[in-house]
């Protein structure tokens, strides 16, 4: 039989860090964290990553695993998700994935990054180009069109043309290889639970998570990270809690409006994860989190998503 992988997911502040630790400690599993910004040390408050007592309860993976100025990306997320699982798996502990980061919890049950491997030259290479030269450059290497390239996103266009570059293939025909290679996960039965709570009851939620993390000193947090250059992260710095943040200390937003902003982004993200979820997630359940009794319940009867 194949080894079981269960993830828990769902929107921001609905509640995920509790009960997957209730499940966790009852299923004798260890939990692997797919939240894009809990890799990061020193990101604690911004980004409610649990907190020592509550990975003191339950073994976690992939948390605080790099330098917030130390840019992450699904390649290293995928290789280090995979050894840990496999470690977990050896011990004859059950693994719990919790996060509600969608292209790193895409990983777990489709393909999400190619095997092309794009040398420093051609990086730096394609670097310094502009936009318009690194189209038209890329239109010379795709004679029969660039598909459905967003050719005004300066990011995508470059990304696009360093694999056009690195590998000598078009992007139709990367697409194509892409689309034929199996989950990094193929070799397991995923199963996925996501809660969900009604839109009032969220949004109050994340004041109170907003209004305890300014309390407890984000304004401060972010003065050390800044202090430390993980403005040279963007995904690190651009962040909610700590973009917010840097206009504030960079006097471009009143600090007696911090906590409103924050939490206006953050339930505009909330409304982008809940579409993803619809949208990308494989078959899965859906469960009230308000109305949860026990931690029994989460994968209770659960659906197995079909894996590439």
């Amino acid at each position: 039989m194949k080894p079981v992988l269960h993830v828990l997911t769902g929107p921001t502040a609905v509640g995920k860090t509790e009960w997957a630790l209730r499940w966790a400690e009852r299923n004798g599993a260890e939990i692997v964290s797919c939240d894009s910004l809990l890799f990061y040390r020193g990101m604690d408050l911004g980004t409610a990553k649990p907190t020592a007592a509550e990975r003191a309860r339950v073994p976690h993976h992939l948390i605080d695993i790099c330098a917030a100025t130390e840019r992450m990306d699904v390649t290293r997320y995928l290789a280090a998700a995979r050894a840990a699982v496999q470690d977990i798996l050896a011990r004859g502990r059950r693994v719990l994935v919790a996060g509600g980061s969608g292209f790193y919890l895409k990983a777990f049950f489709a393909p999400v990054a190619d095997a092309v491997e794009v040398a420093p030259a051609i990086r730096d290479e394609v670097a310094a180009l502009g936009l318009e030269a690194a189209l038209e450059r890329l239109r010379t290497l795709n004679p029969g069109g660039l598909g459905s390239l967003d050719t005004a996103n300066q990011r995508r266009v470059s990304r696009a043309l360093e694999r056009c570059l690195a590998s000598g293939r078009t992007i139709d025909e990367l697409a194509a290889e892409f689309a034929r290679q199996p989950s990094a996960f193929a070799d397991c039965t995923v199963l996925i639970t996501r809660l969900d709570r009604e839109a009032n009851d969220l949004a109050r939620r994340i004041d109170q998570r907003v209004a305890s993390m300014v309390q407890e000193g984000l304004v401060d947090e972010v003065r050390r990270l800044r202090a430390m250059g993980f403005e040279k992260n963007p995904s690190a710095a651009l962040a909610i809690g700590y973009r917010e943040v840097i206009a504030v200390l960079d006097g471009r937003l009143p600090e007696s409006a911090l906590a409103a902003e924050i939490a206006g982004n953050t339930r505009a993200l909330v409304k982008k994860q809940r579409t993803w979820f619809r949208t990308q997630l494989p078959p899965h359940r859906v469960l009230p989190a308000a109305e949860l009794q026990s931690e029994a319940d989460l994968f209770a009867g659960e659906l197995t998503s079909t894996l590439p």
